[in-house]
């Protein structure tokens, strides 16, 4: 192997567009490893980490682009270089080509740009925080993607947006549908009257996506960020998004999407569905029905649920679905296993399709291992093996520190699901697919040959492996869902119709199991 290491002095892409460059360069024929990211302190820790940090490197600044490749022996390196080199020149933006002006500043552009009246943020989390509040000074709502921003800066810029009357949506906060534009990872879905105000990505995308598939359309979907209801930071961006689609015309029914919320926020959010005076879902996982009903609001027991839910209330006339009978597909599942096979494994790239299902299985009064477990008893670690039930988010920081997210690039996922082929008490691996803007443009395809991996290993140990997937997407995706489902069933792969059902389905094997 040889290894290549170039910087590009002053050339900034943000963290979205270099994970996607990274994803596609470690796919290329004759590349062993490939690592494109900006010159911070942290990612020069991670090349540290790799044993690839050389001396200029290591000189590289923050502004400056790093390159690393790993070549196989005999690969022609300069050819993969610039294979490189034209990934980034395709994911350079479109307004630099075309000869337009390029701002420097946050204030520039708000200056520059007649109209603009928001920020997506997508920089190392070191410089989030101060970028967003210049974004905030300058009059624009902001949505900051950016992590490991420090919850006393989030209070502080939350506070400063809500004084000045602007979303601040984040940090850690991935998708947003904002006037039929969908910002970060987001699906595209048709316009309606339901609008979504959420403290999780996936959650928030997977109740749109079924709003979409019963024939309702999204108003308006609005990212708070993952600790918005949290003790510290108060619901700020929440009871902000409340108001506002109490106030917009277009928005009939509103969806609120969360983990619990602390106690005390709580009671300021249901004060909030008390008085918008629209209908108002609420679906906070594992949360209890009492106090969203004393509030006036419509508990909604899961995601399927909270879409059913807003549709109807919003008066969209749906055609009836077959349902899918869990218990029967699971019993069916149950008699094609080998003695000892007890144990479901949840591999997710979304952290609410993760919960969801978790939250089914614990239901059963089962033990449930997860890297997002809140029992300090039955939590795991990113590094740890898998024990009994484990569900897993690939998602979590823990997964991501360093590398790009698992719905762009899924290779973490892709290993561990061949490590639980390989034991024999796993029965069933439970996974999602996460279509959309900003996802891997083909999550199925590049996961087609680790299913087939992991089948033969079952296979030729005389075990059958039930491998079950959600894809999460509309017909209007690219790919869509039906392509992706497609793919998924000629593999051998049994699909379900939602994270609800997926839920129920792996609920079901692992009780059935158990009890065989």
């Amino acid at each position: 192997m040889s290894t290549t290491a170039v910087v590009r002095k002053n050339t900034y892409f943000d963290s979205v567009s270099l994970m996607s460059v990274s994803t596609k360069a470690n796919g290329l024929d004759g590349v062993e490893q490939a690592f494109t990211a900006m010159g911070t302190e942290m990612n020069k820790g991670v090349l540290g980490n790799l044993g690839l940090l050389t001396d200029e490197l290591r000189a590289a600044g923050s502004g400056d682009l790093m390159i690393v490749l790993v070549a196989e022996d005999r690969a022609d390196t300069e050819a993969l270089l610039a294979e490189v080199e034209d990934l980034l020149h395709r994911k350079a933006p479109a307004s630099a080509e075309a000869g337009a002006v390029t701002y420097r500043t946050i204030a520039g552009a708000a200056e520059g740009i007649a109209g603009a009246n928001l920020a997506v943020i997508a920089v190392n989390g070191a410089y989030a925080a101060r970028e967003a509040r210049k974004a905030l000074e300058n009059g624009l709502h902001v949505m900051l993607f950016s992590d490991n921003v420090s919850v006393e800066d989030e209070v502080a810029l939350k506070e400063l947006a809500h004084d000045k009357g602007l979303f601040m949506m984040g940090p850690d906060c991935g998708t947003a549908i904002i006037n039929n534009v969908a910002l970060c990872f987001g699906n595209k879905v048709r316009p309606g009257s339901v609008g979504i105000v959420a403290a999780s990505g996936t959650g928030s995308q997977e109740v749109s996506v079924r709003v979409h598939a019963l024939g309702g359309g999204i108003s308006q979907l609005i990212g708070t960020g993952g600790r918005d209801l949290s003790e510290e930071v108060g619901g700020i961006m929440m009871t902000d998004g409340i108001r506002a689609l109490a106030a917009d015309p277009a928005t009939e029914v509103i969806v609120l999407v969360s983990k619990p919320p602390a106690a005390s926020v709580e009671k300021k959010v249901l004060a909030e569905v008390a008085a918008a005076g629209k209908p108002v879902v609420v679906y906070f996982i594992g949360g209890s029905e009492e106090a969203v009903t004393a509030a006036g609001g419509h508990f909604a027991s899961g995601s399927l649920d909270a879409a059913r839910q807003a549709v109807a209330l919003a008066g969209v006339e749906t055609a009836g679905t077959e349902e899918f009978d869990a218990a029967q597909a699971a019993a069916d599942v149950v008699t094609r296993l080998a003695e000892g096979q007890r144990y479901v494994r949840g591999l997710f790239c979304g952290g609410t399709l993760c919960d969801e299902t978790m939250y089914a299985v614990k239901d059963a009064g089962l033990d449930v291992w997860s890297n997002i477990q809140k029992d300090p008893a039955f939590r795991l670690t990113a590094a740890a093996g898998s024990k009994g039930h484990t569900f897993l988010d690939f998602g979590d920081d823990d997964f991501t520190n360093g590398r790009p997210h698992p719905m762009i690039d899924p290779t973490p996922r892709l290993e561990r699901l061949v490590a639980e082929a390989r034991d024999p008490e796993v029965a069933a691996v439970v996974m999602d697919f996460v279509l959309g803007f900003g996802s891997h443009e083909d999550p199925v395809g590049t996961t087609l040959p680790a299913i087939e991996e992991a089948q033969r290993i079952a296979r030729e140990a005389g075990r059958h492996l039930e491998i079950v997937a959600y894809v999460l997407g509309t017909d209007l995706d690219t790919p869509s869902v039906a392509a992706q489902t497609a793919a998924l069933e000629a593999a051998g792969v049994t699909v379900t119709r939602s994270s609800t059902e997926t839920g129920r389905f792996a609920r079901e094997i692992a009780r059935k199991a158990q009890q065989a």
